[in-house]
């Protein structure tokens, strides 16, 4: 994988961190793809990843080649996911797909030699931003007035449910035979 500059929250690069901790055990053969993923990301802290970066569970659009566009969601273990919505990190093209941002292109080398080109055309979704931008709104939704607001006014003749209602009467009218 080549890739120029990537960008890996610190839960995106704690879980790579554990993958290629595991890998090396079985001697994969990802786990090279792996380090240099690692030790050519910069990290950065969850809430400050910028929103056109991919990271897990953000869903992209990308194409291969000259393909055509596909979407996919990046997960973790490809089990949590629709058939063909989502994107395993534990492949080559997940891997290397992960903290990329839109726009970018990176290259992918397979053991035999073959060659593949992955663009980023869009991010669809990203878990942090989704979240900054709920917490943006919670902090707006806080700065408004808690009083109560008048939204409809009923006429006054108009009584509660189960109120009865009493003789309306003016100081002109004469109040009937009834009030004798």
């Amino acid at each position: 994988m080549t890739t120029t500059n990537c960008c890996l929250t610190r839960k995106d690069f704690a879980v790579l961190e554990v993958m290629l901790e595991r890998r090396r055990a079985f001697a994969d053969p990802i786990v090279h793809m792996l380090e240099r993923k690692l030790s050519s990301s910069d990290v950065v802290p969850v809430d400050s990843i910028d929103p056109d970066i991919v990271t897990l569970n953000s869903r992209a659009v990308f194409c291969i080649d000259a393909g055509p566009a596909e979407t996919r969601t990046l997960v973790q273990d490809e089990v949590h996911g629709p058939v063909g919505s989502s994107l395993s990190v534990a492949t080559r093209r997940g891997l290397c797909v992960l903290g990329m941002a839109r726009g970018q292109t990176a290259s992918i080398e397979y053991p035999d030699g073959r060659r593949e080109s992955i663009r980023i055309k869009a991010v669809l979704y990203q878990p942090e931003a989704a979240r900054r931008a709920l917490g943006q709104k919670h902090q707006a939704d806080q700065r408004r007035p808690h009083g109560l607001t008048l939204v409809y006014s009923a006429e006054a003749c108009i009584r509660p449910l189960g109120e009865t209602a009493g003789m309306l009467q003016t100081e002109d009218d004469d109040p009937g035979p009834s009030a004798a």
